[in-house]
């Protein structure tokens, strides 16, 4: 009896400990401060190379998102063009398919891969843990999967696993970022009044031309600053080198490509890798992928996950 309580009151601490660690990891779940501005803009907006123009509003609009290069794609599926009951799926995918940092990579993932994904949030399999309260991150594709038709979301996942991938961040080793904010939509932006700020043991990421992103181009990427040291110690524990974890490549293909229908890593949102990583520890993602991956992931600590990502981030897709 003795041992038992010993053994639970163990996996207490060590549940605890988990979950203060996690605190720290709060930078990969953006929320939304206070906006710095209050200034009112709407006036027309327009991009190079596009003959559209929208005001900043219509380009804020989650069910109705901008496509500013019509000519450069076929027909869009009615549903990454326009909201049904949810949001429209170009609205934080992009119509490119390379998403924001407060979202996901979808262009050239397997179909089956997505198909999986979309069930595992309707059935609630795959959730992102409440780090902090306010996060609805979770909430929002539980609810878009759960109320969309089947027959939609087969187009939509034909149209992403149809587009190719670009190069869309740039990882950078840095001791010091910009200071910055997080707006509405949870993007992190530079603070206009300049400034910088210790990076410390996190992955920030921001636009690499904030102008741009927050007018939705779909042809203006990210910069990601990560640790020093950290794209050589993911490299070296993507290797399985370590002996933290197996090598990535045995499941995720050479380069990190992806293989059959299991999804690249290369080139992938570092944050967003985090994320994925600390889901499936946490148990936050409960699907059978996540069963094969508990194994994978349990040994590793925050800076692990930190490298991991900056490592893969870096690659090209």
């Amino acid at each position: 009896m003795k041992k038992l309580e010993c053994a639970l009151t163990a996996l207490v601490l060590v549940g605890g400990l988990r979950a203060q660690a996690g605190k720290e990891l709060i930078w990969a779940y953006p929320v939304p401060d206070p906006s710095p501005s209050t200034a009112a803009d709407n006036a027309p907006k327009k991009l190079e190379g596009s003959a559209r123009s929208y005001t900043q509003a219509q380009i804020d609009d989650q069910f109705n998102p901008p496509d500013w290069f019509p000519d450069r794609h076929g027909p869009l599926p009615s549903v990454v063009q326009k909201g049904i009951q949810a949001q429209a799926c170009g609205s934080c995918h992009l119509m490119s398919g390379m998403g924001h940092p407060e979202s996901a990579t979808l262009a050239g993932l397997p179909e089956a891969y997505m198909i999986r994904q979309m069930e595992d949030f309707k059935n609630g399999l795959r959730k992102d843990p409440k780090i902090h309260e306010t996060s609805a991150r979770a909430a929002r594709m539980n609810i878009i999967a759960a109320g969309l038709p089947d027959e939609e979301m087969r187009k939509a996942i034909e149209w992403f696993a149809a587009l190719k991938p670009i190069p869309w961040y740039k990882v950078e080793e840095a001791q010091t970022v910009p200071k910055s904010w997080v707006n509405g939509g949870r993007m992190r932006l530079p603070l206009a009044s300049g400034g910088t700020e210790p990076l410390g043991n996190r992955i920030i990421t921001m636009p690499q031309d904030a102008a741009r992103v927050e007018l939705r181009d779909p042809r203006s990427g990210f910069m990601a600053y990560v640790p020093p040291g950290s794209i050589k110690k993911g490299e070296a524990l993507a290797g399985g080198g370590s002996g933290k974890t197996i090598g990535c490549a045995i499941c995720h293909g050479d380069g990190l490509k992806g293989l059959g229908d299991v999804p690249r890593l290369a080139g992938i949102h570092p944050i967003y890798i985090v994320r994925q990583l600390y889901n499936f520890q946490t148990g936050a993602n409960s699907s059978s992928a996540a069963a094969l991956m508990k194994k994978v992931v349990e040994k590793l600590n925050d800076d692990d996950m930190i490298a991991l990502a900056a490592y893969a981030g870096s690659l090209a897709p």
